[in-house]
């Protein structure tokens, strides 16, 4: 799977619900996109970055900033807060050819690049994997809202470390073929790979709290507070 064309896609809607306008609101002094575009612009198996938008705000400054980076007009009938994923993407594989692609979101400004060339490393040297997704390792008691357990013996109080594993998909990043989403229609296959990030490098940026716990530790790992 050497030489392969790599595309990555960063979906990107202008109104967002519970943070107002978070892909293009400031953080650590430029606009939140911009971490996840650079850290996929670093990686060099990267052919070509995507950013698929309905908003001008993005657009206007992406054309400034990152004038090498594909920009994606989300049509109308996409826009809605409802979309699938999936359904984006689908759209967008339609417009961009590829070998493999990528999918990230601008809420992931703590991933760093070294980490997505890992992934995709994996990705291509594995024979017996059609996909790949991030996610995050929880070893804590967990019960579903019947309060019956998912992964431990209430009468067997083990420490938490020594819980068996469960796994968080935490929408860091997400690697996959065009043959995978269009027979699967998701952008995660039939035998994907578990990629496994640190929690802290992990942090997505859903609510307002996450984007304050986040900058504060993009500050604290870049030395600036």
């Amino acid at each position: 799977m050497k030489n392969q064309k790599i595309v990555a896609f960063v979906p990107m809607r202008h109104s967002s619900e519970r943070v107002k306008g978070k892909n293009y609101r400031p953080f650590a002094g430029k606009p939140l996109y911009h971490y996840i575009v650079n850290s996929l612009l670093a990686c060099p198996l990267i052919s070509q970055v995507c950013i698929d938008t309905d908003s001008e705000t993005i657009i206007e400054d992406a054309k400034e900033h990152f004038p090498n980076v594909t920009i994606l007009l989300r049509p109308e009938h996409l826009r809605s807060g409802m979309t699938s994923m999936n359904d984006v993407l689908l759209n967008s594989i339609a417009q961009v050819e590829a070998d493999i692609y990528i999918q990230t979101h601008s809420t992931n400004p703590l991933l760093k690049s070294e980490t997505i060339s890992k992934s995709i490393d994996l990705f291509l040297t594995s024979s017996n994997n059609d996909s790949l997704f991030g996610v995050t390792r929880l070893q804590t008691r967990l019960f579903d809202h019947k309060y019956q357990p998912i992964n431990h013996d209430p009468n067997v109080l083990l420490r938490t470390q020594d819980l068996p594993p469960v796994y968080e998909e935490n929408s860091n990043i997400y690697i996959f073929t065009k043959d995978v989403i269009l027979n699967c229609k998701n952008r995660i296959g039939k035998k994907p790979i578990l990629f496994e990030i640190d929690r802290e490098e992990a942090w997505d940026i859903d609510e307002e709290i996450d984007f304050k716990i986040a900058e504060l530790l993009y500050l604290e790992r870049e030395g600036k507070i």
